[in-house]
């Protein structure tokens, strides 16, 4: 049995407000879109994941999802049943999960169940019981509704290819909710079974706090280090920390030779698995001659963000017996902190000399040594 994940992403996301439809917007980082296709795709039942979008979206589609392996793109429709006649169109497969773009987190056992019981039924569906009080309200509020009985019906939703097929064929209406509706109403039997609050599907801000809430409970804390030395060389000033300090002699190296940056750098990648300075900017490559390192410690915060993290804190020893870093500390907290997107108050930069000691003790270079705490999700989720 061959089971294919369908994620309906054609819609606007206008409710939410702001231009970029919601399934484009990142949560921690990771675009929504993006979350639900890896909550998808990593379960072991599911053979393939396909997506269907609005006219116009590829690219914000492309640039969501990276080298996700989603096939070729659907191009869907505003009405979600014309999006899922789409999909249904251009997938050959024996079951068929339907899901909600704007519903990121799907846990397996909610796959597990939807699988376990669909050789039963024609189709099957996640759910969770109503606790509140239910009424009708027009300005005031009505008669309470006897809950009894009611569910909140969620996606994924599991079918048959052939019995969704056919539904879809029968189905007049222009709108449809979700598939449940359309497999009902050509009279198929649905199941139900127990669903879960991390599939509530994301539509006002608050909603959104939540699952930024979510996401920041399944970090984990990494610590990456960094160090970096460069050689004096020719005429200052030099750059540390992104400012320019004066000095008789300037430091040797491909780029700028900022040894705070670059340590920085070098911790950021090291904290997120990620290589290190020379992988992502080899010095061999002549676009980076005399480049600014805050181009290479931008490109670190931005990668850890891609992976889902969080930068919290950094902290910087300098090593050197010239120049004296005191007076452009604050500066450089300064500077750091605008290149991470960080308050100053989480960048430590500091200084050392080691007692005329070695080759920074007898005035040769400087040297750097930073420290990185970044919290990621665990490795493989």
């Amino acid at each position: 049995m061959t089971v294919t994940a369908l994620i309906v992403a054609a819609g606007s996301g206008s409710r939410l407000g702001g231009g970029l439809p919601k399934q484009y917007r990142p949560i921690a980082g990771t675009a929504v879109l993006a979350r639900a296709v890896d909550a998808l795709a990593s379960h072991p039942a599911i053979d393939s994941v396909r997506v269907v979008i609005g006219n116009g979206h590829e690219e914000l589609a492309r640039n969501a999802l990276g080298s996700r392996d989603v096939g070729e793109l659907i191009i869907g429709s505003a009405e979600r049943a014309d999006s899922v006649r789409a999909g249904l169109a251009a997938i050959e497969t024996d079951v068929i999960l339907v899901h909600d773009a704007a519903r990121p987190f799907c846990p397996h056992d909610v796959i597990d169940r939807l699988l376990d019981a669909l050789p039963t039924a024609d189709g099957v569906v996640p759910a969770i019981p109503i606790a509140d009080t239910i009424a009708r309200a027009d300005g005031l509020l009505g008669k309470a509704v006897d809950r009894q009985g009611l569910v909140r019906v969620q996606t994924p939703q599991a079918f048959r290819l052939d019995t969704l097929e056919q539904a879809y064929a029968q189905w007049t209406d222009i709108g449809a909710t979700d598939e449940s509706t359309v497999a009902r109403a050509a009279g198929f039997e649905v199941a139900v079974v127990l669903g879960d609050p991390l599939l509530e599907k994301l539509t006002t801000a608050s909603d959104w706090d939540r699952a930024e809430v979510y996401q920041a409970t399944r970090l984990i804390s990494r610590t990456g280090m960094g160090f970096d030395v460069h050689a004096f060389a020719g005429e200052g000033p030099i750059m540390m920390g992104g400012v320019e300090i004066p000095h008789e002699r300037g430091l040797a190296g491909h780029s700028d030779a900022d040894v705070v940056l670059h340590a920085i750098t070098d911790a950021l990648l090291g904290a997120a698995v990620l290589g290190d300075i020379g992988e992502h900017f080899p010095p061999s490559d002549p676009r980076w001659k005399g480049a600014s390192s805050s181009i290479f410690l931008a490109h670190a915060a931005d990668a850890v963000r891609r992976a889902g993290g969080r930068i919290d804190f950094v902290d910087c020893t300098v090593i050197c017996e010239a120049p004296k870093v005191g007076p452009y500390r604050d500066a450089m907290r300064s500077r750091v902190a605008e290149i991470l997107g960080l308050p100053i108050s989480c960048v430590s930069i500091k200084a050392t000399t080691t007692e005329r000691l070695g080759f920074t003790g007898r005035g040769e270079g400087i040297a750097a040594q930073a420290v990185a705490s970044v919290r990621l999700p665990p490795v493989g989720l």
